[in-house]
């Protein structure tokens, strides 16, 4: 599960285009599952998928179980093969009571999910996932995230995903790519890179009570007004869970809201790195 990472225009939709055979580079040399993808796309689409958060494959005005019924005949599915993955998916995605309402009238949860579903149907080895949690409310976001990594342990489906939330690098890759005007400037395990650049986290407060005194090891007070505060956590001084667990102690807690760092941040922090070493 490899996370392709770099600020907007970095080269990461391009790269990804050359890696589906949709763009052919000016020079060098690209191989993907033994096939050279822009000289071979044909043979190579049979075993590639791909999701794009903002661009969808499903027909908007027809249901998806026509999307699925299209996408068999394209990869030449079996028709047993064909009903029987079909089945495994929809139960799977939970998707059966909206398999036959238009696509146009489904939540943007549901139709990422028929995506996904759609994209698997003829088991792809390496599946490219394109912002595929953009827009998703946190507990879509979750459900999207778990059937993810449960396609990855039972299929043992390669992914290849690009995102602008720190959280789904996190909770999703081993690996992590990040990339500059289409040059590498870190590859490394997201363990590693958890340690160095995902240091902070931020969390939002809403207190019954105006704090008088706010003083724990490890967090920063940013900003408060009245009630509400923004404090700035560094996670390798303290654990989130014992700032909350102090919070709820000492105040009233109305509302939290806790926050990674945006994916342009922690790039920062890996440019300054890399200027400074």
């Amino acid at each position: 599960m490899l996370a392709f990472l770099g600020p907007n225009g970095a080269g990461k939709s391009t790269i990804i285009k050359m890696l589906t055979g949709i763009l052919h580079p000016t020079n060098g040399h690209a191989e993907v599952l033994g096939f050279n993808p822009w000289q071979e796309r044909a043979k190579l689409a049979f075993h590639i998928g791909s999701v794009f958060g903002q661009k969808s494959q499903l027909w908007y005005h027809l249901p998806p179980i026509d999307t699925f019924e299209l996408m068999s005949r394209i990869y030449e599915l079996p028709r047993g093969d064909y009903h029987k993955r079909r089945k495994e998916l929809i139960e799977r995605f939970e998707l059966g009571e909206f398999l036959e309402t238009p696509v146009r009238k489904l939540s943007l949860g549901q139709r990422m999910r028929c995506e996904i579903a759609a994209t698997l149907l003829h088991r792809p080895k390496i599946v490219f996932l394109d912002e595929p949690t953009i827009g998703l409310d946190v507990v879509v976001k979750h459900k999207i995230r778990d059937l993810i990594k449960e396609m990855n342990k039972e299929e043992g489906t390669t992914l290849f995903l690009t995102s602008h939330d720190a959280g789904d690098i996190e909770q999703l890759c081993k690996r992590a790519i990040v990339i500059n005007h289409g040059r590498i400037i870190l590859d490394d395990t997201v363990s590693n890179m958890k340690r160095q650049f995902l240091k902070h986290k931020t969390i939002h407060l809403k207190l019954q009570e105006v704090p008088s005194r706010f003083d724990i090891p490890g967090v920063k007070l940013v900003k408060q007004k009245g009630a509400g505060l923004r404090l700035s956590v560094d996670t390798s001084q303290t654990s989130i869970e014992n700032v909350l667990s102090h919070i709820v102690q000492n105040y009233h807690l109305v509302d939290v809201t806790i926050e990674d760092p945006s994916m342009e941040e922690i790039i920062t922090h890996i440019y300054a790195q890399r200027r400074g070493g």
